[in-house]
């Protein structure tokens, strides 16, 4: 079991930044890959970014050159920090967790509770 709690998101004008912060606690040694998603109303959730255990970092092309995920493995945070925000990444971000189970092949997801990011024009 994992759980995970977000922090840092708000309300922010455009072309400003924010940066949150996401904290896992349980089973940490098992997790592999972490990441944010976001959902604005209406929509689907859709991946921001995603960071291995080892670094490797994947991106929604919407925010390439904008955001950037950073993990600090041994304190179990994951970061976003989003730059040059546009009204358009207004939604509720979810951190999320994938993490291997113990007995079996493959992963479950776990997620956070969200966390509101408010962009106005």
């Amino acid at each position: 079991q994992v759980w995970l709690v977000e922090s840092g998101g708000g309300l922010v004008q455009a072309g400003g930044s924010l940066r949150l912060s996401c904290t896992a606690s349980g089973s940490t040694s098992r997790i592999n890959v972490m990441g944010w998603y976001r959902q604005a109303p209406g929509k689907q959730r859709e991946l921001v970014a995603g960071i291995t255990s080892a670094g490797s970092t994947n991106y929604a092309d919407s925010v390439k050159g904008r955001f950037t995920i950073s993990r600090d493995n041994a304190k179990d945070t994951v970061y976003l920090q989003m730059n040059s925000l546009k009204p358009e990444d207004a939604a509720v971000y979810y951190c999320n967790a994938q993490v291997r189970r113990l007995y079996t092949t493959g992963s479950n997801d776990y997620w956070g509770q969200g966390t509101q990011v408010t962009v106005s024009a």
